[in-house]
């Protein structure tokens, strides 16, 4: 009897055993199918990879704004309003460009040069009284063309902008006769072509788009003072207004 439960016992412990074993092998061949075989790829492919399956990758543009440059050089769109001559109604409106480069001596302060041209066509007036000449003289072209320099300031600023004040000085060269049939211009309230004293007074409104790269748009009270070589020869002085929208580049040499 006792060797009968000696031999049951044996044969159940054998069986716990077995069981015990295969359970383990099967728990260590998972576990080496899981687990991902070691890779050799460098940090610069798991990067690319990583870039290439959507991850955003956060840059700032604008992280080298600082406002330590020597020179820039603007270039933009430009509208002016003028009256081509002393008594003249109709105003005319001008389309051009603005080129504008600055030197800064400081940080602050700077000296900055201008060159505007603008065209378009103006109005024409009925000359001395009695006059009917703007029936048969219509829109005549009329031109100006802007040569200016002065200091400027740069205002509240920070990486994302800032404000410049300028005032600009020198001189206009106003074309008003070129399209008047050899009329003298006192026949349609011209003033005679002339070079004149002129000053432009505003600044920019800048928005960086990165460490060189700058949106500007420059409001300007655009001031002439131009003679009337007719009547009394006296002069006369106009104030208009004048504004332009364009990119600035900022030189990398510093101060």
């Amino acid at each position: 009897m006792r060797l009968q439960v000696k031999f049951f016992a044996a044969i159940a412990s054998l069986s716990v055993l077995c069981l015990c074993a295969r359970a383990g092998a099967q728990t260590q061949s998972s576990s080496s199918q899981t687990t991902p075989a070691p890779t050799s790829e460098t940090p610069a492919q798991t990067a690319a990879q990583t870039a290439a399956n959507g991850t955003y990758i956060s840059v700032n543009p604008l992280a080298g704004v600082n406002y330590n440059n020597r020179f820039d050089l603007s270039l933009g769109m430009a509208y002016d309003h003028m009256k081509a001559g002393p008594t003249l109604l109709q105003g005319a409106n001008l389309g051009g460009i603005t080129l504008s480069g600055s030197y800064w001596l400081s940080r602050r302060w700077g000296a900055e040069g201008s060159f505007r041209p603008y065209v378009g066509t103006s109005g024409a007036g009925t000359g001395p009284p009695g006059g009917n000449l703007n029936n048969s003289i219509n829109g005549p072209f009329v031109s100006e063309y802007f040569f200016t320099a002065g200091p400027e300031w740069l205002g509240p600023h920070n990486q994302h902008g800032d404000l410049i004040a300028h005032v600009l000085l020198g001189g206009v060269y106003g074309d008003f006769q070129r399209d008047l049939r050899g009329e003298p211009p006192s026949a349609v309230d011209f003033y005679n072509n002339q070079i004149a004293p002129a000053a432009i007074i505003g600044g920019h409104m800048d928005l960086n788009r990165s460490a060189r790269w700058v949106f500007r748009i420059s409001p300007d009270a655009v001031v002439t003072r131009y003679g009337i070589n007719y009547g009394n020869h006296s002069t006369q002085t106009d104030v208009n207004f004048a504004i332009s929208v364009g990119l600035e580049y900022k030189f990398k040499r510093k101060r």
